[in-house]
């Protein structure tokens, strides 16, 4: 069978170096919030391109508490779309905010700037005041952040990006994360940059918003461990930063080799029925998903499935469509791009380790599917 990700065959290529990471931390005798934190901190901002970097627990804690720094919470109103991980929903709830949801465009799956403007021109009356829109940089590829950046600019919002799936991935010369006042990235094991568990961190060139992200995601200690504010126990540990560092020299190589699986999937699906993904213009994807539409979605799941060829859905259901969240959050009834997508779409197996035998064996496959008309 070959997987659509495959995270041991990660383990195995990378296993000296996170053996080398691990062996430092347990002979350190520190473990939460020591030097390695504060080196992939300081590694990891430098490589997305700002100043600070304040590691958390999760990608999800994040995006709660870079809302909670920039004084977001109960009374206040967050925009994001619903074609995302629900933990984007999740987070910003978490800050005590309010959500209302934007549509996506339908070639990029990206935030449309069209909705976010409509979205904010029909709120009604009684509405939670707009303060931030969190824009969704989806299976490895920017949002359009000028335009979105200057639709929160005249409304006042600040911009938190959800960059949990662009580690490395770029619009023009800026890198993911240097656009807004701050940006939440995720670690989970499947990310480009992936550890052996749980973490996150939010990059910020604001130096008043990491100091306040660091209060709060200890218990909003201040000096001798006396909490100037309540904040939340949400701590990258050391085990999983030290592994992060080694992982970082590798992540670039790690996003070319992404690229080429997707380019020989663009070729293989040349001459397909299928809607192979959009590259925004100046955009350097990176491919965290490589997501095809089709109509027969399912029959072609089917046929590969047959051919022992794994597959993904993400999302198998938005966020709104979930029985968490139905009628539950504003705009949920404008969404039509997004709604068009979710029984369309279908992840095909991309990582770094897909070597090039499998990669034929695909490459075949979708050349079948595609003669079958």
């Amino acid at each position: 069978m070959i997987p659509q990700n495959d995270l041991a065959a990660g383990y195995a290529q990378y296993q000296p170096l996170i053996d080398t990471a691990v062996d430092r931390v347990a002979k350190s005798g520190f473990y939460i919030l020591g030097r390695e934190v504060e080196r992939f901190e300081h590694e990891f901002a430098g490589y997305v391109g700002v100043s600070y970097g304040v590691g958390v627990a999760s990608g999800t804690d994040a995006i709660e508490v870079a809302l909670r720094a920039c004084h977001i919470g109960p009374g206040d109103l967050v925009l994001t779309v619903s074609h995302t991980a629900v933990a984007t929903v999740v987070g910003i709830e978490r800050s005590g905010a309010a959500v209302a949801l934007v549509d996506v465009d339908p070639a990029t799956y990206t935030m449309s700037p069209a909705s976010l403007e409509s979205v904010i021109a029909t709120l009604p009356g009684d509405a939670p005041r707009p303060k931030a829109v969190v824009p969704v940089h989806l299976y490895g590829q920017l949002a359009d952040m000028p335009a979105i950046c200057d639709i929160a600019q005249k409304h006042g919002l600040r911009v938190i990006e959800d960059c949990a799936q662009a580690h490395g991935a770029a619009l023009g010369d800026r890198r993911a994360g240097t656009w807004g006042v701050a940006a939440a990235f995720s670690f989970y094991p499947t990310k480009n940059l992936g550890a052996l568990g749980d973490a996150g961190l939010i990059v910020t060139d604001d130096a008043a918003l990491a100091s306040d992200a660091r209060q709060l995601r200890q218990y909003g200690w201040g000096d001798q461990r006396l909490s100037q504010r309540v904040g939340v126990n949400s701590r990258l540990d050391e085990l999983q930063a030290a592994i992060l560092v080694e992982k970082l020299t590798l992540l670039d190589l790690d996003n070319d080799r992404r690229r080429e699986i997707a380019g020989a999937y663009n070729e293989a699906l040349a001459a397909a029925e299928i809607k192979t993904p959009a590259t925004r213009e100046n955009s350097d994807h990176v491919y965290h998903q490589y997501v095809i539409q089709s109509d027969r979605r399912d029959a072609l799941r089917d046929f590969l499935a047959e051919r022992n060829i794994g597959t993904a859905i993400h999302y198998p259901r938005a966020v709104h469509q979930q029985p968490a969240y139905q009628d539950r959050l504003m705009g949920c009834e404008r969404l039509p791009a997004t709604e068009e997508l979710v029984p369309t779409i279908l992840s095909l197996p991309i990582y770094p380790q897909l070597n090039d035998d499998r990669l034929a064996e695909i490459r075949v496959a979708l050349h079948a599917w595609s003669r079958r008309g």
